[in-house]
């Protein structure tokens, strides 16, 4: 998944120039289409619809934010905390408003490579069998509130390397990077009183942590991935180590995620 989002960053997957090691691992016929930021007009992020037939999958996979893009900027802080309200829970105002965006435009078209490559069990979108629905959010900025975060479980998988700060960064936020600079103003808040907010919110579904370096030890060490449902209390503070900033990379998120894949095979192999 790490490799398909890589491959939105491409101006030509024929050509491709930034490939990791192995390529991509998708055929550049199949991709249905792509969309710049020309395309979105600065509603959401480059995507591309790919139609996996080698594992039966209708993909639609977005780039990370550009902060280099104000669009992107903007649309990170467009949040106020309980702006949002969803389902029953709160959600990011920014982020809902380009998904929905996203949607609207591609609803048409997924809907016909759904007729074309059928999914049982389904009526419009919102009728796919929720047994179908699959997403990977690697290193998501917190976006839903706990009880979504844990209704979700089943179908978000949400993917963090070692330090990251955007999952550990409350969003209600005037510029997301003071968060690295001026963790301390969190101490003027009585924890237990801002953990209760149900309007607060946290990373996405279920958490995927790759942890790969030791406290006060050098080196990288085999990846070990943790995992756990969305619970009050964790990823709570910036850890300011020296990899917050770089763990938040898509391509390190890619190949120590293949490392951890390689060592949990080894394991295997070896009981």
């Amino acid at each position: 998944m790490c490799r398909l989002i890589l491959s939105v960053y491409e101006d030509d997957l024929e050509n491709p120039q930034w490939a990791p090691a192995g390529g991509y691992g998708m055929n550049p016929r199949w991709v249905v289409h792509r969309k710049t930021y020309e395309d979105t007009h600065g509603h959401a992020p480059t995507y591309l619809l790919y139609v996996d037939h080698q594992h039966s999958d209708v993909v639609v996979a977005v780039r990370g934010m550009n902060m280099a893009k104000e669009s992107d900027y903007a649309l990170l802080l467009d949040n106020k905390l309980g702006q949002r309200r969803f389902d029953g829970g709160y959600v990011h105002n920014g982020l809902l408003k380009a998904a929905e965006w996203v949607f609207d435009v591609e609803c048409d078209v997924l809907r016909d490579l759904l007729e074309r490559n059928p999914v049982h069990n389904r009526e419009r979108l919102g009728g796919i069998d929720r047994k179908r629905i699959r997403c990977f959010a690697m290193a998501p900025a917190r976006c839903m509130s706990l009880n979504l975060a844990v209704r979700y479980a089943d179908i978000i998988n949400a993917v963090v390397l070692q330090d990251d700060f955007l999952p550990r960064t409350d969003i209600p936020l005037e510029d997301i990077f003071k968060s690295l600079f001026w963790c301390l103003i969190d101490t003027c808040i009585p924890e237990s009183a801002m953990l209760r907010d149900p309007r607060r919110l946290y990373a996405p579904g279920r958490l995927y942590h790759i942890v790969e370096r030791k406290p006060f030890r050098c080196g990288r060490y085999p990846p070990v991935v943790r995992t756990a449902v969305p619970v009050d209390g964790r990823f709570e503070h910036v850890i300011l180590s020296c990899n917050a900033t770089s763990d938040h990379a898509i391509i390190w998120i890619e190949r120590e995620g293949q490392r951890a894949l390689d060592v949990s095979l080894i394991n295997i192999t070896c009981l």
